[in-house]
């Protein structure tokens, strides 16, 4: 039992609806829980705790302190909650990590509307359409979209630009409005197609297409008439591909839930316009234990605590009238409604939700077996203890020493920790210094973690040889960290996979695993995923340096004249393709100014 006497605190809560932390002996918060009644809710966890399951009496045995904070509803106790829950990220509370925004299918505001994938703020001006799953679910549909209605997807930069149709129109997925191959009205009706379908609204598009086709052939323009034929049988098609699809046209939202052992899955299908959009696949935290019901109100809380929600949800769980309530009134303003028994094509939807989210659940579990197995595999290869659990890995990316960046990427509970890798821009080295470079970032590094008693790993991976190796030995050591065991990666004869050898401190010869050694195959997973962060963060470095720099060296272009510039062009290498003449067109830029700029990128 806990020492913690809640007697005092709990004579004191109110019947009034809130939210209550539970405190440890540190200070951190163990658990935040919401409440329609706070003094009947709290006071659940202190009475006869048979009814409790093991994981809530342990986080009861380490309370020693209570904080509540009374709401003025169930709506605003939901919100406050997943609010203090993402803020805080409690030890024993359900935890999903959805940071990324969604995409969207956006036709602009332009006298010829761009079809384009969208992140971030809508602007009013345009059509959206979505949210879906993922960028591979937009981009599925622009193809789809591009082969019935041939809308363009370039910028609009290339598009005022253009003197001759591109490829996309030779390929039949664009109708060439830049170099008017098609006239605005005839664009414009294909944009209402476009929209009709997005919306859900098939049927109005195929008629619409109809229409057109017939009144092309009446006036006997059948060349005309055969392409509108060709798009209707198109859009036949795509509607065939349609695995689930709805006859009302309705949004919603399937949620679907499965455990397997101590994973679980919650699975999100997005239907907009009654078509599929996609499904995507959350593994929350600390949710073992938990029932079905209590994950799938923890998402729901979470998910649309920041993002609008569709309105009807279709859930695979039987949540208490209670819980849908106080969910209903705060998505939405209330106006969305949670059905947890659907029927008809609903039903279909949520099997299939459930049945991707046993799939996902399985699949998962069968992973985390494999990685566990590595994992005591490289203990017994490294001899090391048997708390290996915690990873780090270091890599070092540049080219011919400009921009030099360096990784570093965790494993960590049997799998990458995307959410704590970290990049660091090198400066101040002679460029090409690979030493000088890893003894800045491990210093930068592991400098913060002292300083903020964050966690330090078990093993640090250093992909590199000796000298490598020697560097950490020598940066841990100057920080009191030498008992830090760490392991160089050294790439084999030609750099083949498979004959890498391990520098190990202590052992006077390198350590070569076979092949097919599951302890060398994590090394390989982990090392690569630090090539591939710190690689893609140097591209990122490099590009940014080499588009801006050459342009901030000129005297007299600014930020405003540089931004014309490269919007007038394209980007860099168009400027670079354009002559005296063509540079000075651009407003705001004189002859003597386009002399200098075209001077200086020659």
């Amino acid at each position: 039992m806990t020492s913690f006497e809640p007697t005092e605190i709990l004579a004191s809560l109110p019947h009034q609806p809130g939210v209550y932390r539970m405190i440890g002996a540190a200070g951190d918060v163990l658990y935040v829980g919401k409440a329609r009644d706070l003094k009947q809710r709290v006071s659940s966890y202190f009475r006869a705790q048979a009814g409790l399951s093991p994981r809530i009496q342990l986080m009861v045995a380490q309370i020693h302190a209570l904080e509540t904070t009374v709401t003025r509803s169930e709506g605003e106790a939901l919100l406050l909650e997943n609010n203090l829950i993402k803020s805080l990220r409690p030890r024993y509370n359900i935890v999903f990590r959805d940071d990324k925004s969604y995409p969207y299918l956006m036709l602009s505001a332009h006298a010829y509307p761009r079809l384009g994938s969208y992140r971030g703020s809508l602007d009013s001006r345009n059509q959206y359409f979505g949210p879906f799953p993922h960028a591979g679910a937009v981009r599925e549909s622009m193809q789809l979209l591009q082969k019935v209605f041939r809308l363009r997807t370039c910028a609009d930069s290339v598009f005022n630009n253009r003197n001759r149709p591109c490829l996309q129109h030779q390929i039949h997925r664009c109708t060439a409005p830049c170099v008017e191959k098609i006239s605005a009205v005839e664009y414009a009706a294909d944009v209402r197609g476009a929209a009709l379908f997005l919306k859900g609204k098939d049927g109005e598009a195929v008629e619409r297409l109809a229409e057109r086709m017939n009144a092309a052939a009446a006036e006997q323009n059948f060349e005309a008439a055969a392409v509108l034929r060709d798009q209707i049988a198109a859009l036949g098609r795509v509607r065939e591909t349609q695995f689930v699809s709805g006859h009302n046209g309705r949004d919603a939202d399937v949620i679907g839930c499965a455990l397997a052992g101590e994973i679980v899955c919650v699975n999100l299908v997005m239907i907009r316009g009654g078509h599929h959009l996609g499904d995507r696949n959350f593994f929350p935290q600390n949710a073992a234990g938990f029932s079905a019901e209590q994950i799938i109100e923890a998402f729901i809380g979470q998910h649309y605590a920041e993002r609008d929600s569709p309105p009807a949800l279709i859930v695979g769980a039987a949540l208490s009238e209670e819980s849908i309530e106080y969910l209903e009134a705060s998505l939405s303003a209330g106006q969305v409604r949670i059905a947890t028994n659907p029927g008809g094509e609903r039903r279909v939807w949520l099997e299939m939700a459930v049945k991707n989210a046993e799939l996902a659940a399985q699949r998962q579990l069968g992973l985390r077996a494999t990685q566990e197995a590595r994992l005591q595999a490289l203990q017994i290869a490294l001899d090391a203890n048997e708390n290996l659990q915690r990873i780090e890995c270091f890599d070092i990316s540049h080219t011919m020493g400009e921009a030099t960046v360096a990784s570093c990427v965790v494993y960590d509970k049997s799998a990458m920790q995307n959410g704590e890798y970290r990049r660091f821009n090198i400066g101040g080295i002679t460029p090409g210094d690979d030493y000088g470079a890893m003894q800045q970032a491990l210093t930068r590094r592991y400098q913060r973690i002292i300083a903020e008693e964050g966690k330090l790993p078990d093993l640090l991976l250093i992909d590199g040889g000796k000298g490598q190796v020697g560097v950490a030995r020598e940066v841990l050591g100057d920080l009191g960290l030498q008992e830090l065991s760490v392991v160089g990666v050294a790439k084999g004869e030609a750099r083949k996979p498979g004959l890498e050898q391990l520098i190990i401190q202590g052992r006077g010869e390198a350590l070569q695993l076979p092949p097919e050694h599951p302890a060398l195959h994590l090394i390989q997973q982990i090392r690569d995923e630090a090539h591939r962060f710190a690689v893609q963060g140097h591209r990122a470095r490099r590009g940014k340096t080499r588009n801006t720099s050459t342009l901030e060296e000129i005297s007299g272009v600014g930020a405003k004249r540089r931004q014309k510039l490269l919007t007038r062009f394209g980007g860099l290498q168009g400027l670079m393709a354009a002559s005296i003449d063509d540079i000075a067109q651009v407003d705001g830029i004189s002859g003597e100014i386009a002399k200098r700029i075209y001077e200086t990128l020659h």
